[in-house]
């Protein structure tokens, strides 16, 4: 299988969040990154953490995983589809979070947080 066949784009990405569809976003960078700016209703499973959390992840129909540059992302995915209960479409996002931020808003943790853009 081909590292593509792993991957969404971040314009695909975001056609499935547009559409309502279920995907979940795991984010494997650190706490700390995640917090500077994250992909809208994303969850932060930091990459060590992945196998404790995996049975967490099993019954979701859509995955995506995302790092700063889409290489961890897809190791995670390998992971993640090696777990016997994953039944779903896992993903890495292309180029991501870098990607995605090219095009697309972060949610940063005081934003989500406070729902405004103010530091306070």
């Amino acid at each position: 299988m081909s590292d593509r066949d792993d991957e969404i784009t971040p314009v695909e990405l975001n056609g499935l969040l547009e559409s309502g569809k279920e995907v979940r976003i795991v984010d494997i960078r650190s706490p700390a990154a995640f917090e500077r700016g994250s992909i809208p209703g994303s969850e932060n499973v930091p990459f060590q953490e992945l196998p404790r959390e995996i049975e967490e992840l099993a019954g979701a129909e859509r995955i995506v995983t995302v790092c700063p540059h889409g290489k961890a992302s897809l190791q995670a995915v390998r992971i993640i589809d090696s777990y016997e209960g994953t039944t779903g479409d896992v993903r890495s996002l292309e180029g991501g979070i870098d990607a995605w931020s090219r095009d697309y808003a972060l949610e940063s943790a005081e934003k989500a947080e406070t729902g405004t853009d103010a530091p306070f």
